[in-house]
């Protein structure tokens, strides 16, 4: 794990709060090394304006000193599609009641000028922390391509390469967050930034159980009772879907690697996302342990997949922070 003595990691967390991401957003907010510096929004697991009110409502409940941005309300192509109500319930957070007014505001700038301005302000300081669909990355590229050579990382949570059969959950190849918007992660992958793509290859090898989740709610305050609130729809869902006891842990998988990368296995190689057709959505890596003729992969970056990941040691990390975090604003 990164030293505690060491500087702060400058983080912006980019986001479609959903339940997964609110759990995520403590484990940053909560993590002694890191600074939260920024949150951004984007639509995903709800609307724009849901996701958005959503960020701010959290900012307010656990009183989170970073800003929120509200980023991008629909994909750069691909036509909008309805909201996975039933996966987080129609207000994002499994319908628990969220208040209509709060006493906090939306930061002035759109998301990717906010990204724009932090990376300038700070450059090869800021890792980028995205787990909704990587619209306002793209739209942050397209107006300044010069912000790639300066952020010091891209971690994701998205895509499915095949490890463990883990190939995706929109359809039999695609993951939510590349295929709600295809074009956008295609250009993320392709900018000259270090991106690790942390997906269903790892995330779906953790599983928080309900007694795992009992638990965190008796010991984690605050935040552990409200995780405990916001996953019973959540967790209702998983196990019509899957028959899984417990939740998926999808956005906190791409949090954790930041934290501790050595609880992860990684492969490394150029990344290209499929944007239309049948496979819309999938996420290819080519090897650089093997060479093809020619292929469109070719001059692009090399970027990392998590193939692997240590369940037990990140579930005790989650739970380590989150308890200890929570008893310091007791």
């Amino acid at each position: 794990m990164t030293s505690q003595s060491a500087a702060p990691i400058k983080v912006i967390y980019d986001t479609d709060p959903g339940i997964d991401d609110a759990m995520a957003l403590l484990f940053l907010e909560y993590a002694p090394q890191i600074d939260l510096v920024g949150i951004t929004t984007v639509l995903g697991n709800a609307s724009i304006d849901t996701t958005t009110h959503n960020a701010l409502y959290l900012k307010q409940l656990f009183d989170i000193a970073a800003p929120v941005a509200r980023g991008a309300g629909k994909p750069l192509v691909v036509p909008m599609v309805e909201e996975p109500h039933f996966v987080h319930g129609r207000n994002g957070l499994g319908e628990v009641p969220v208040p209509e007014t709060l006493s906090v505001q939306e930061h002035e700038l759109p998301a990717h000028r906010f990204i724009i301005d932090m990376v300038r302000k700070h450059p090869h300081e800021i890792v980028i922390v995205a787990v909704g669909r990587m619209t306002n990355l793209a739209l942050a590229l397209r107006e300044d391509p010069g912000i790639a050579e300066l952020v010091k990382e891209v971690v994701i949570m998205g895509g499915a390469f095949g490890f463990y059969g883990h190939s995706g959950n929109v359809t039999p190849v695609a993951e939510a967050n590349i295929i709600g918007d295809p074009h956008a992660a295609d250009e993320m992958f392709a900018a000259p930034w270090p991106v690790v793509a942390v997906g269903l290859d790892v995330t779906q090898e953790c599983v928080m159980t309900t007694a795992y989740m009992q638990e965190l709610r008796e010991k984690g305050g605050k935040a552990g009772q409200f995780f405990w609130d916001i996953s019973r729809f959540y967790e209702d869902f998983y196990r019509r879907a899957t028959g899984i006891d417990g939740i998926f842990v999808h956005d906190s998988s791409a949090v954790a690697y930041l934290l501790d990368p050595s609880l992860f296995t990684t492969r490394a190689g150029p990344i290209k996302v499929v944007t239309e057709g049948i496979a819309i959505g999938q996420t290819i890596q080519k090897s650089a342990l093997r060479s093809f003729p020619p292929t469109p992969w070719d001059g692009l970056p090399e970027q990392k997949i998590c193939t692997a990941v240590d369940g037990p040691r990140f579930l005790e990390l989650y739970f380590k922070v989150i308890v200890e975090g929570a008893a310091a604003r007791a």
